[in-house]
């Protein structure tokens, strides 16, 4: 293995350590962020350019995969219990079995995957890597929300409408999380 996987891991929220009031605290506090970063989009048919995915593999990375997922989930249950957190202030299972349902269900494993990444080093001490995992995290919802898109109005026009414009987003986002991140890297 090189010293780029094997990068000392951090938690900066050490929430594996804190009291289970402390973790609940912390998802309910990710599922707001989540619900705000909803709210902040640039419409777009049939999928909204959000700044969930930034929230999500944020989330991932300062939580860990465990309770990263965990909070995803939460926002998603909130959600479909007809709370207005999905973008556009909107709520219910009807919206996740439309046609942005495949990117709302790959979030916990987006978070899942960044958390895991950050765990084993891929966090705000290397940027880069830091950067790579929120990218991996992005490209997961973008391949998952794709092919669920397709079944919908099909492959070729769901990769042109849901996924080719939504790249640059992807890559901004990922630069903007990872930055976030490092601010919460420890010093020395």
């Amino acid at each position: 293995m090189t010293d780029l996987v094997l990068a000392r891991p951090f938690s900066p929220l050490r929430l594996e350590s804190r009291s289970l009031a402390w973790r609940t605290a912390a998802v309910l506090v990710g599922t707001l962020l989540l619900a705000l970063s909803s709210q902040i989009k640039v419409p777009m048919v049939p999928v909204p350019m959000t700044m969930q995915t930034f929230a999500v593999t944020l989330i991932g990375a300062l939580y860990g995969w465990r309770l990263g997922a965990v909070t995803v989930i939460a926002w998603l249950l909130e959600g479909v219990a007809g709370l207005p957190v999905f973008a556009g202030a909107l709520g219910g299972a009807a919206y996740v079995a439309g046609p942005t349902g495949g990117y709302l269900l790959a979030f916990p494993f987006a978070a899942a995957l960044t958390g895991f990444l950050a765990q084993r080093g891929w966090n705000g001490r290397r940027i880069g890597l830091a950067t790579l995992s929120m990218l991996a995290g992005n490209a997961l919802c973008l391949v998952l929300g794709t092919a669920w898109l397709a079944t919908f109005i099909g492959m070729e026009k769901a990769i042109a409408v849901g996924a080719a414009p939504f790249l640059l987003g992807a890559i901004l986002k990922s630069a903007l999380a990872a930055a976030t991140l490092k601010a919460f890297a420890p010093r020395g």
